[in-house]
C-alpha cells in the first residue's frame, strides 16, 4: 500500500465511522486533493462533508477550530505546511498559526478543561524536491514546542493508517506532519493494519531495527535513510538500532532512553534547521537521564543552517544524506568521552 493510499483508506473509513467528521481545505473535493489523498470521498461524502475552500488559510483554519468547538472533528488540509503561515489578506493580525496554537492549543487550557478542540491539521511538511526555500521547511520542531498540541509524523504506509487514525479520534488538536515525496512510496502492510479498528497510540516510537552498538533516531522520510545507513554500517561490523518517533510531540523518551542506555551512542537525524530542533531535544534529554551511559559525544545530523537552495545540487547538500548518517555513526561509534570530561 502507498502512503497516499493508507492516509485515503484512514480518512474515508474514519469518515464512516463517525458523521461529525469532515475534511475542508483547498481543492479536496472536486479536484480530489493537490496530491490525491482526498480522491473518491467528495463523491461518497458530499459537498458538506468534503470542502473546498478559497485560498485563505488563515480563514478556513478559523473556521475549522470553531467547528471544532461546537464538537465536529475537521479535518483541515494544507496545500503545504508552509501556507500555514498566511494572513487573512488585509488583516495583518489573523494568521493561520494564530488559530492552531491560540485558539486551538490553547482552548482546553484557559477553559479550564470546559472546551476541547478535536481537530487535525494536516498536509505535506518538510523539502520537496525543486520548491525553493519559501516551500521547504520542516515545522516539526516549531509545533512541537507549543504545549496543547500533538504533532505526529509517519513514516510508512502502516505508520500514516494508525496514526492519522489516532488523530481524528484524539479529543485535543493533532498537527499531522506528512512528506509530499513519500506519498508514492509503497510499504507493506499487516493485516492488522488493514481493519477498521486499527490504531496506533500516540506518543509512542517504533524501532525499526534492532542493534547494540549506535541508536539512531528519525522520522518521516529520514527513517528510510537511517535504515539504509543501518544497512551500509552492518557491512563494516556496526550494529545500528533505527527508531521511528512517529510522534515528535509526546516524545518517548523512555524508549530513546532504553536504546541510548543499551547502545551507549546517539545520533539524531531529522530534515529540519539544526538550531532547536527535534535532534536538539532528543540531545537534551538523554543528556538529562542517561549521561553517565555515553561512550561518546552525541551526534545530530540535520539540514544546513540556510535557507534551501532552489538548485538541485546545492538542494541536496542542504538535506542530509544517506552518507551524513553513515558518517555521523562512525564517528559516535570510534570515538570514546574523554576521562577528564566523564569525569
Amino acid at each position: 500500500m502507498t502512503v497516499r493510499e493508507a492516509l485515503n483508506s484512514a480518512l474515508d473509513e474514519e469518515m464512516s465511522a463517525d458523521h461529525k467528521v469532515f475534511l475542508m481545505g483547498e481543492e479536496v473535493g472536486e479536484y480530489q486533493g493537490a496530491y490525491k489523498i482526498s480522491k473518491g470521498l467528495l463523491e461518497k461524502y458530499g459537498p458538506e462533508r468534503v470542502l473546498d475552500t478559497p485560498i485563505t488559510e488563515a480563514g478556513f483554519t478559523g473556521i475549522g477550530v470553531g467547528a471544532a468547538y461546537y464538537g465536529l472533528r475537521p479535518v483541515v488540509e494544507f496545500m503545504t505546511f508552509n501556507f500555514s503561515m498566511q494572513v487573512l489578506s488585509g488583516q495583518q493580525s489573523c494568521f493561520a498559526i494564530d488559530h492552531i496554537i491560540n485558539s486551538a492549543a490553547k482552548s482546553n487550557y484557559m477553559s479550564a478543561g470546559q472546551i476541547s478542540v478535536p481537530i487535525v491539521f494536516r498536509g505535506p511538511n518538510g523539502a520537496a524536491a525543486g520548491v525553493g526555500a519559501q516551500h521547504s521547511q520542516c515545522y516539526a520542531a516549531w509545533y512541537a514546542s507549543c504545549p496543547g498540541l500533538k504533532v505526529l509524523s509517519p513514516y510508512s504506509s502502516e505508520d500514516a493508517r494508525g496514526l492519522l487514525k489516532a488523530a481524528i479520534r484524539d479529543p485535543d488538536p493533532v498537527v499531522f506532519l506528512e512528506n509530499e515525496l513519500l506519498y508514492g512510496e509503497s510499504f507493506p502492510v499487516s493485516d492488522e493494519a488493514l481493519d477498521s479498528s486499527f490504531c496506533l497510540p500516540i506518543g509512542k516510537a517504533k524501532i525499526e531495527r534492532e542493534g547494540k552498538d549506535v541508536t539512531i533516531t528519525a522520522f518521516s522520510k529520514m527513517v528510510g535513510y537511517a535504515l539504509k545507513a543501518a544497512e551500509i554500517l552492518s557491512k563494516e561490523g556496526i550494529n545500528a538500532e533505527v527508531i521511528n518517533l512517529r510522534s515528535i510531540r509526546p516524545l518517548d523518551r523512555s524508549t530513546i532512553n532504553a536504546s541510548v542506555r543499551k547502545t551507549n551512542r546517539l545520533v539524531t537525524v531529522e530534515e529540519g534547521f539544526p538550531q532547536h530542533g527535534v535532534g536538539a531535544e532528543i540531545c537534551t534529554s538523554v543528556i538529562e537521564e542517561s549521561f553517565g551511559y555515553l561512550d561518546a559525544p552525541v551526534e545530530r545530523v540535520a539540514g544546513a543552517d540556510v535557507p534551501m537552495p532552489y538548485a538541485a545540487n546545492l538542494e541536496r547538500l542542504a538535506v542530509p544524506q544517506v552518507e551524513d548518517i553513515v558518517r555521523a555513526a562512525k564517528r559516535a561509534c570510534y570515538r570514546s568521552v574523554p576521562m577528564a570530561a566523564a569525569a
